[in-house]
């Protein structure tokens, strides 16, 4: 038993890694094809929305969240945008049903519900990421259209255009997860939706002392430990990212104040001469050594030019040397590098330069362009600085290697004093009482007597909610005992009334139809034959337990008891019954069904087995196609026990002789029982009496009359 569960919480735990893999993979698959392709979109949600269908709310979550992480190592604003992913996981699960049955109105309706998340809502987040602007892109540029067309401001038309991307965005991804989903086979998503962690479950079964558990401690351990990793975790990434985000932005200040010193040197209204001239220009070579003083000067400065781009290509201006590269000649023209290739159309048009970062043969490095104005206002060129920033490598490693160490040392100090407080707040008490409770016994007085003994010298006293239980389940206990008894008294005189009711009332029947005797006995013979065939061939296995299946046996001889009120002449005619008299014969099961409701109330609690012997009395002529009586009722209308009476009691009048007809075979019997399943009898029922026809066999051959 031990090794199935371990196998199964195994097959379970790998489940759940592979619909989370693959649901990552397929988020990230998307990112990438779309970055491939150009495309103005994401496509980052088709694991998400794969994953809700499949698995629900645990693996949705977390594939949304880690593809973000996972996205964020190329791409840091990735991993603010985790809140959004999340928000898209939680609809989908709850669109999740709807999506399964392809009900189009719903994925519609999903659809539009995500892109609202993605769109408004990340929208939003951009906003206020961007210091309450959209920064640039296509959504920036449709909103701009957007707002000549029907104005409605910046603000409103960005959220607009981000919805309407988004919009497609989410068709995209719904329509390539339904097909996903489409395609996988059913035996993988049985599996799958059957598995402990599928959607929000009940408490894991405890099979008892068979199964190996994790201690309290060290589930306190692990949970402070696993809680305060991934608050650390998540606090260390952001510090990082603040780090990162706050060491460019120095670089960024450093880079334009060089640039300002510079432009504050530089003689505006004669960038054309010194083009022409280079170093015959009155004061070119003061200023090109400026530029190599503030390259000296600063140790985060690489480069430092005055470049003036035009169609052809990128006129030097001015260039100082270093240690590394010479210095281009004024007046040179050389290709665009891959920064100003980004913002050629700005430089042609003299507009702002926005900071660039590369990573090329020159190393990695910030650049800021500073636009050069002439007295009119003409922008004559740029001057850029190219900040190193190979130190901000080293200084994050150096801060990431600081924070983790002061980390580790508060969780070694949280995880004592944690776990010294769950041990004798929590770990204690608990096992005290649950060490009581496993020595508790039922059975006889003197078992009683140790058990509640046992739990007052316990005497927990934490002031907490662990106290609070112990008095509740030592005040529970106490009634636990007297009620016991009471129970015992009253399940004797119970199961007394039971066994003297249906004997009583199945000799009152005996004596007044010579055919019935022996028939009551062997239908409830047949009766337990079925119901133990069925929860061996796992036929209704849910409702079949022991206690059921006692019920239904021990009430089967009450079937025909509504009989007593039919007269000796019709229950005993020899030949065919007139209409009138069928009639008659009919309202035994009615008649039946009020004479139990007499014992229910009389015994003034509706017990299992009186129920059963009702529903038997009731119903066992009630047929599957709905053309019994009393009421007509069909298929799984007509209660289980009395769907199996049904085909023990038409059985047993086949084989038997009565006084208007001879007996059939058993095999006649058994080919008619075939026969009429689907229409007479519930067809499963009828396959599990046909499965078990030994026994069957045996019964019918014996003489069960007393």
């Amino acid at each position: 038993m031990t090794s199935t569960l371990k196998n199964k919480s195994w097959r379970s735990g790998v489940s759940l890694v592979c619909v989370i893999v693959v649901g990552i993979l397929l988020n990230i698959l998307g990112t990438r094809l779309n970055a491939m392709l150009g495309l103005p979109l994401f496509i980052d949600d088709i694991g998400t929305i794969l994953s809700a269908m499949v698995g629900g709310y645990i693996p949705c979550i977390t594939v949304g969240f880690f593809s973000n992480i996972i996205n964020g190592l190329s791409d840091s604003y990735s991993i603010y945008y985790c809140i959004i992913s999340v928000l898209i996981a939680v609809a989908a699960v709850s669109f999740a049903d709807k999506l399964r049955r392809y009900k189009v109105p719903y994925i519609l309706l999903g659809i539009v519900v995500f892109a609202l998340i993605g769109g408004v809502g990340g929208g939003m987040l951009t906003w206020l990421i961007n210091g309450m602007g959209f920064g640039e892109g296509y959504a920036v540029n449709m909103a701009a259209d957007i707002n000549r067309i029907v104005p409605m401001g910046y603000f409103l038309s960005n959220l607009l255009s981000n919805f309407l991307i988004d919009l497609v965005d989410k068709a995209i991804v719904t329509v390539i997860a339904l097909v996903i989903y489409k395609l996988l086979p059913l035996k993988l998503l049985a599996f799958i939706h059957t598995q402990s962690w599928y959607y929000i479950t009940i408490l894991e079964r405890n099979d008892g002392h068979n199964r190996k558990r994790l201690s309290l401690r060290w589930k306190t351990t692990l949970v402070v430990a696993i809680s305060t990793t991934l608050v650390a975790s998540a606090a260390i990434g952001i510090s990082i990212l603040q780090y990162h985000d706050s060491t460019i932005a120095e670089y960024e200040e450093n880079g334009r104040f060089a640039a300002h010193v510079i432009s504050d040197h530089l003689d505006k209204d004669r960038i054309a001469e010194f083009l022409s001239k280079g170093e015959k220009a009155e004061g070119y070579k003061d200023t090109e050594e400026l530029l190599s003083t503030v390259i000296r000067l600063s140790p985060e400065i690489k480069y430092a030019y005055v470049y003036r781009v035009e169609e052809d290509g990128t006129h030097v201006v001015f260039d100082a040397d270093t240690a590394e590269v010479k210095a281009d000649e004024p007046g040179d023209v050389i290709r665009y590098d891959d920064s100003i290739r980004k913002y050629k159309d700005r430089f042609l048009k003299g507009e702002p330069i926005p900071t660039d970062i590369t990573n090329d043969e020159y190393g990695w490095l910030l650049t800021v362009y500073e636009p050069v104005a002439d007295s009119t206002g003409k922008v004559q060129c740029y001057i850029g600085v190219d900040m190193e920033m190979n130190r901000l490598r080293s200084g994050e490693i150096e801060f990431l290697a600081k924070i983790i160490s002061l980390f580790l040392g508060f969780l070694i100090l949280i995880r004592t004093y944690a776990v010294w407080l769950a041990e004798r707040h929590i770990v204690k008490p608990i096992n005290s009482i649950a060490h009581v409770s496993r020595h508790s016994g039922y059975d006889t007085p003197e078992a009683r007597d140790k058990w509640i003994r046992m739990l007052d010298m316990l005497d927990v006293r934490t002031g907490d909610e662990i106290e609070t239980l112990y008095e509740e389940y030592k005040k529970a206990a106490h009634q636990t005992i007297r009620y016991i008894e009471e129970l015992q008294h009253k399940s004797e005189q119970l199961t007394k009334l039971q066994n003297g009711l249906i004997m009583v009332l199945a000799d009152m029947v005996e004596s007044r139809d010579q055919c019935t005797g022996d028939h009551v006995f062997k239908t409830a013979a047949y009766t337990e034959i079925i119901l133990w065939q069925m929860k061996k061939d796992g036929i209704y296995g849910d409702m079949l337990s022991e206690k059921f299946i006692d019920e239904v046996v021990n009430s089967a001889p009450l079937h025909d008891v509504g009989k007593i009120t039919v007269s000796d002449t019709i229950l005993n005619k020899p030949g065919k019954l007139t209409d009138d008299e069928f009639r008659i014969m009919q309202r035994h099961t009615v008649e039946g069904g009020k004479i139990i409701d007499k014992a229910i109330e009389l015994v003034d609690e509706d017990t299992g087995y009186l129920t059963e012997a009702k529903n038997l009395a009731l119903y066992h002529h009630e047929k599957w196609n709905g053309k019994g009586y009393p009421e007509g009722r069909k298929g799984e209308e007509i209660p289980l026990s009395a769907r199996v009476m049904a085909v023990a009691d038409v059985f047993d009048a086949l084989v038997s002789r009565r006084s208007y007809k001879e007996p059939f075979t058993v095999d006649k019997a058994f080919d008619i029982i075939r026969e009429d399943a689907g229409s007479h009898f519930d067809p499963l029922v009828a396959q599990a009496f046909l499965n078990a026809q030994d026994e069957v066999r045996r019964i019918a051959a014996l003489n069960m009359e007393p």
